[in-house]
């Protein structure tokens, strides 16, 4: 956990807010007014991702972005568990808390299945979806489409699980962050001393990552499979909602043309927008580019 007042060299200059509903103390931003825009990370990140992305973002809209549980700025309780299902739940009280209405939701890596499997339970509460290199996770994809599995990120999960090496690179992600994020694709032009102290800064001891392991064991395994199933009923509340992927092709954690099918088969008439050299931690690599896409699809579809 990052202390509250940490700024990492002025690149980190918000407000922190924490909301306790859950049983723990989860940090996030809130900046700027107006329609509500609720930016979710995913592994082994946290806001930080969206440095660059809330102030362009909150010159129009209220941005909200959470810490999820283990992450960032929030607490690490170790009697918990690290599932889909309890990151869903902490967002669910941390938007009720809020009072949060008609949310268009920003999502990368797990911020898309915890966003969606929120927005399928609670759709009276969202209004427009923009996922960015990460799966809603109801589409049918094509047997010939390279599937997760067979992605580098899950193949370096696959091979280092039963020896060990997973747990031990994960669960020691204060030291080994950069190299993580590197396997999953992201630019080396982005990383520097300051990036790397306030990526590594949540994952001070062993303990401290549990987090960071569990999220991509619990896909790995499978463990997600029974509360995405129970979702399934939400899914035509889902599809109607307005919807956009950004989409870097230099994906090495989620298969781009996996994530452009999955979305595609949900939104066949919703814009994909693909960008190429651009990883997928893509708030890293094009900030700007996402921005400018989120701001026009905003625009395009109105509130009503």
């Amino acid at each position: 956990m990052i202390p509250q007042d940490e700024t990492f060299n002025g690149s980190w200059n918000y407000e922190p807010h924490f909301c306790n509903e859950s049983g723990f103390r989860q940090h996030y931003v809130d900046e700027g007014e107006g329609e509500v825009v609720v930016c979710l990370h995913g592994e082994p990140t946290w806001g930080y991702l969206y440095r660059n992305m809330i102030d362009p973002l909150a010159e129009e809209f209220r941005v909200i972005v959470p810490d999820h549980m283990g992450f960032g700025k929030s607490e690490t309780p170790l009697d918990r568990e690290y599932t889909l299902r309890s990151h869903t739940e902490n967002l669910s009280r941390l938007i009720e808390s809020l009072d949060l209405e008609n949310i268009t939701f920003v999502m990368q890596d797990w911020g898309g299945p915890i966003g969606t499997a929120y927005t399928v339970r609670n759709p009276e509460r969202v209004s427009r979806l923009v996922y960015m290199n990460t799966l809603a996770g109801y589409g049918r994809v094509p047997e010939d489409i390279q599937k997760i599995q067979d992605s580098r990120w899950f193949k370096w999960i696959g091979e280092g699980l039963e020896n060990g090496r997973t747990e031990a690179v994960l669960r020691n992600a204060g030291s080994t962050v950069v190299s993580i994020m590197k396997l999953c694709g992201v630019s080396s032009k982005v990383i520097d001393q300051t990036w790397i102290e306030a990526y590594s800064s949540p994952f001070p001891d062993f303990e401290s990552a549990i987090g960071a392991y569990e999220f991509p064991i619990d896909a790995y395994l499978g463990r997600i499979g029974e509360y995405v199933l129970e979702g399934l009923q939400g899914v035509d509340d889902l599809t109607s909602k307005p919807a956009i992927l950004l989409e870097g092709l230099e994906d090495y954690a989620i298969p781009p043309e996996f994530a452009i099918a999955d979305f595609t088969s949900l939104w066949p008439s919703s814009p994909v927008i693909k960008l190429p050299g651009v990883g997928h931690f893509c708030q890293e690599d094009a900030p700007e580019l996402l921005v400018a896409s989120i701001l026009q699809f905003l625009k395009s579809n109105p509130i009503r």
